[in-house]
């Protein structure tokens, strides 16, 4: 069996200090109740009698009198609204140029969960973690409340008439405005900014990524006539190559290529092939079927070599090409071996590599095939050359009016200071963006959006896919929708909605033939969510004519070699992307999924050029007067260091600022565009040490099968390959149990290893659905994270170029749970239907049941954290989730729990009870999948099934009675009901 560990010091047999010991030094310690406890973590067994007494007295306490929180009955009860029952709306998410098209769960008219439209083609019913998390912003007390001037509190009417009067100044004495968005993909939002700028004419639209792809989009337009993005098909690829583009992680449209990757990723029906060039250990690469390591200045080089094999076998043509740094010979058959196939791809924003991988593309035959144009994404459109025109305009005082939305240049422009020094320059200056920025506080005005669960909208993020966005609750605050200011300034007397229904009355009617009046395909298409016509053939061979109208020549490729001794790599996190959503505690307490560190971000260096520079886990470093705690990354390439994007905001709010280091002065303008990498030629060691919050310091899997695989090749000569402890654990346990019978329904999970990405979005969605509280970095750090669901991470093999794989883990709800033997006050027990269940208030808190439980999958609730514990003192609210706004997100079909109990995974009980019902109301029988857990509803891979095990015919029990299927710790015969299926690797290709 191969041996797996979690991090450095447990593969070479150290033994790290526990985080508890590292952080007992604080005030808020609950063993600080017990004098004798030492720092060492032992205690007498005086403490343990005091513990003990503590336990009861919660158990105790837990009957006192609660804060009184007040219901106030409706005077007219909305039709729509049922006390008690959930109601869905069909919705849009977007944030910047994320995308998602959704189902928003409300209770009693607030917004609680956000769930994946199965309807979308695009994202097909799944969501990211950022997506999840968004609700949880509708309810941030840092957003603006109404209008502000120059910082001080003002009303819609002065400022409209304000803003409007200097608008008409500018416009008559022929001055100049620009109005700076993130790229709109919203047809009817253009439609009201072309209105705009007709009414000012010499106005002018910049449209802002901060993560740019502006290579790409020139690439694009010399390559093949067009200045946009390409569909990108992962579905009908057998063989993607990447060149740094974490497509599972964060690049482009990671939830829809999550889904086509892994449709391929079933060994029953066929698996494609990934190699992952890159420096640092994505998402995408821990994946990865072959991963190589690269600095990104040898990434022309590389790609030349790929050409240069290519066009010699498909061209019988020779052409220069500078050594490559690795052997490409095997990428280079296997790209041969697929034509038409293959898809090749770069997270590169310099055009010459974009050029390159558009040759390679054409060469191999991919265009029309496994890239796409007549479907184009929308979702990035930025120039970086407007905005270094937009910059020198304000430096120059040529700019008289500036109005910004969503876009925080004044944080992540690489020339930040150039930006703030124009924007003083500016006469007039306002925001239409609804939360604190950066940029926000350089402004006069500030006219605050909605939040988009508040909006109307429409959304297009790839060609002839239209969603729609809906407001499913009031405005919270006195904003306005950005949509609205705008046409009220040039003077439009309608209001946003009734001009968004009249667009596609006017715009989409005539592109379908179900519904007789405008009315009625909107409120329909608003129902569902989405509309997508049929793409016109005119369409799909605009693109064919330009391919080889443009002549290319490798010769002019300009290859520079980087002479510095380290390269810096900026990556944008799964939790954070660029820093739009820093203040939201959720994805701050989120794991990475490859370093599993939360509340930070740091500088990712090897295991060799660590040791070269005698650096440890937690060394500050100082890199061009940034400092930077060091974490050593398994994997990541030798000579570069991997720093994430999205920290260390100044003026987000309580929970993001100063939260990380801000690392976005590290970009550069290369070429005419952004590079995210940069040369340095020293590390400066500054002697201060830094502690991580980091979830699963377990070291190994102390030589258990927790995790099973096989290769492609062995498992398709024997469908039991990897997994023949089950086989022999099946054979030969035994139990003084009696078996237990299920007479109506066995509640049961598979889990594919295969197809698992370890994305960790069912972590957020676990956490969103019920009620999971946030604890905050120090409680982290000891140990106390409270998520039900966990994504261990594993390496194998190297420490320099290790295999990942990712397991989810939660509550394995056991048949014969070691859990239920031990409780003193039976307050965990089982169902009839093969739930573990915790019942809370029966709960007195001795941990029993923790110690006994070999998954380590439940939490003990040390503190007050959601404001339901009735301990004085002993509230923690390090994220401010306890205010009566933020509540407004709990789940009232989950019990909110207080401090001093167990909680852990529950199937989602609330959700199974609520199918029952409604199965038993239609007098039929609850249908297969119909049920579906927060974790299993929201997986973008499919990776995920939930069903009733005495079901035959269900999909949950096709899976289980696969030569897949095994249980954690079957030697145990704890008997799990959740089940996993080996991760099969492609070797075969």
């Amino acid at each position: 069996m191969k041996k797996y560990w979690r991090e450095i010091n447990s593969k070479k047999g150290g033994q790290e200090d526990l985080q508890v010991a590292k952080v007992r030094d604080g005030d808020n310690s609950i063993f600080n109740l017990f004098s004798g406890m030492k720092k060492d973590g032992s205690a007498s067994r005086r403490d343990f009698l005091k513990l003990c007494g503590y336990s009861f007295a919660i158990s105790a306490l837990a009957s006192c009198e609660t804060k009184v929180r007040k219901a106030v009955p409706y005077v007219i009860a909305p039709l729509e609204i049922t006390p008690g029952e959930a109601n869905y709306y069909a919705s849009s998410f977007v944030n910047g140029s994320d995308y998602c098209s959704i189902m928003v769960k409300t209770r009693e008219g607030r917004p609680i969960k956000i769930e994946g439209n199965s309807g979308s083609g695009i994202t097909m019913g799944g969501t990211s973690a950022r997506v999840q998390a968004s609700v949880l912003e509708l309810y941030d007390t840092n957003r603006y409340h109404g209008p502000l001037k120059n910082g001080t509190p003002s009303d819609w009417k002065s400022v409209d008439e304000e803003i409007s009067d200097r608008l008409k100044i500018i416009m008559e004495t022929n001055g100049k405005i620009i109005l700076i968005t993130p790229t709109i993909f919203s047809p009817s939002t253009e439609a009201v900014i072309s209105g705009f700028l007709e009414k000012f004419s010499d106005a002018e639209w910049i449209q802002y990524d901060a993560v740019s792809f502006s290579g790409m989009l020139e690439a694009n337009k010399l390559s093949f006539g067009k200045q946009v993005i390409p569909d990108y098909r992962f579905d009908k690829a057998d063989l993607i190559v990447s060149m740094g583009a974490d497509f599972l992680g964060s690049w482009l449209s990671p939830v829809e290529y999550t889904k086509q990757f892994s449709s391929k990723r079933d060994p029953d029906k066929g698996m494609n092939y990934l190699i992952q060039f890159e420096s640092n250990q994505s998402l995408t690469g821990s994946n990865a079927d072959k991963r190589i390591q690269m600095k990104p200045s040898h990434e022309t080089a590389i790609l030349l070599n790929l050409y240069k094999d290519i066009i010699a076998s498909v061209e019988n043509r020779e052409i220069d090409a500078p050594p490559s740094p690795v052997d490409v010979s095997e990428t280079s058959k296997k790209l041969l071996a697929s034509q038409g196939k293959s898809l090749v791809i770069s997270a590169s924003n310099d055009k010459q590599v974009q050029l390159l991988v558009n040759e390679i593309n054409k060469s191999l035959g991919n265009v029309g095939q496994t890239i796409l144009f007549e479907s184009y994404l929308r979702v990035r459109k930025g120039l970086d050359e407007n905005m270094e025109r937009l910059v020198r305009k304000m430096k120059n005082s040529e700019l008289d009016g500036l109005i910004v939305w969503n876009v925080n240049p004044a944080y992540t422009w690489y020339d930040r200071e150039g930006f703030i020094d124009g924007v003083k320059k500016v006469g007039l200056t306002v925001s239409l963006s609804c939360v604190p920025d950066e940029t926000n506080r350089l402004v006069q005005y500030i006219c605050p959006d909605h939040h988009y669960l508040e909006s109307w909208n429409d959304v297009e993020a790839k060609r002839f896919k239209y969603s729609l966005m809906q407001p499913v609750i009031n405005p919270i605050y006195n904003t306005r929708q950005m949509q609205d200011s705008l046409m009220k300034w040039s003077g439009g007397g309608v209001v946003f909605h009734d001009f968004l229904k009249g667009f596609w009355g006017s715009s989409f009617m005539s592109q379908q033939t179900d519904y007789l009046t405008s009315d009625a395909f909107f409120e329909n298409t608003l129902q569902k969510g989405v509309f997508e016509p049929a793409i016109p053939k005119t369409e799909t061979e605009s693109v064919k004519e330009n391919i080889d109208s443009i002549p290319f020549d490798a010769g002019k490729i300009n290859h520079q070699k980087s002479q510095c001794k380290v390269e810096v790599v900026l990556y944008e996190s799964i939790a954070l992307g660029e820093g739009r959503q820093g203040n939201n505690p959720w994805l701050q307490e989120l794991p990475d999924p490859v370093t599993k560190i939360c509340w930070d971000n740091y500088a990712c260096v090897s295991p060799v050029h660590a040791k070269e520079l005698g650096l440890e886990d937690g060394d500050i470093i100082s890199l061009r007067s940034i400092e930077l705690p060091v974490h050593i990354q398994p994997g990541q390439a030798y000579g570069t260091i991997g720093v994430a994007l999205g920290y260390g905001r100044s003026n987000c709010g309580m929970v993001g600022d100063g939260t990380g280091v801000d690392v976005w002065p590290m970009s550069s303008l290369k070429d005419g565009n952004i590079a995210y990498y940069s040369g340095i030629d020293d590390i400066v060691k500054t002697g201060k040490k830094y502690s991580f919050a980091q979830t699963q310091t377990h070291h190994s899997m102390e030589g258990r099968a927790l995790v099973r695989e096989a290769g492609l090749k062995e498992y398709e000569k024997d469908p039991v390959a990897g997994n023949e402890l089950h086989v022999h654990f099946t054979e030969t346990a035994r139990s003084l149990y009696k078996p237990r019978e299920y007479l109506h329904h066995h509640w049961g999970m598979a889990i594919d290893l295969s197809k698992c990405t370890g994305c960790a979005n069912c972590v957020i969605a676990c956490q969103a659905e019920n009620n999971i509280p946030v604890v905050g970095k120090k409680e982290v750090a000891r140990v106390h994270e409270m998520h039900w669901m966990r994504i261990d991470r594993y390496y194998t093999g190297s420490e320099d170029d290790p295999e990942v794989v990712f397991q989810p883990v939660l509550c394995q709800h056991c048949n014969n749970a070691p859990c239920e033997n031990v409780c003193p006050v039976a307050a965990t027990n089982h169902s009839s239907e093969g739930l573990n269940q915790m019942v809370y208030n029966r709960c007195i808190g001795t941990r029993y049941c923790n110690n006994n439980c070999p998954y380590k999958v439940r939490r003990f609730n040390w503190f007050n954290y959601t404001e339901a514990g009735t301990i004085s003192g002993n509230l923690r609210d390090s994220a401010g989730m306890t205010s009566d706004l933020r509540r407004l997100v709990l789940n009232p079909d989950v019990t909110v729990r207080s401090q001093g109990v167990i909680e852990k995974c529950s199937f989602c009980i609330q959700r199974i009870q609520s199918v029952k019902l409604k199965a038993k109301e239609e007098r039929r029988a609850i249908r297969d999948t119909e049920v579906q857990t927060a974790c299993s509803q929201t997986c973008p891979a499919n990776a995920i099934t939930f069903g009733d095990m005495n079901d035959a015919e269900s999909e949950i029990s096709r899976l289980i009675n696969s030569g897949r299927r095994y249980n954690l710790l079957e030697e145990l015969y704890t008997k799990p009901a959740v089940n996993y299926l080996t991760k099969i690797r492609n070797n075969k290709s």
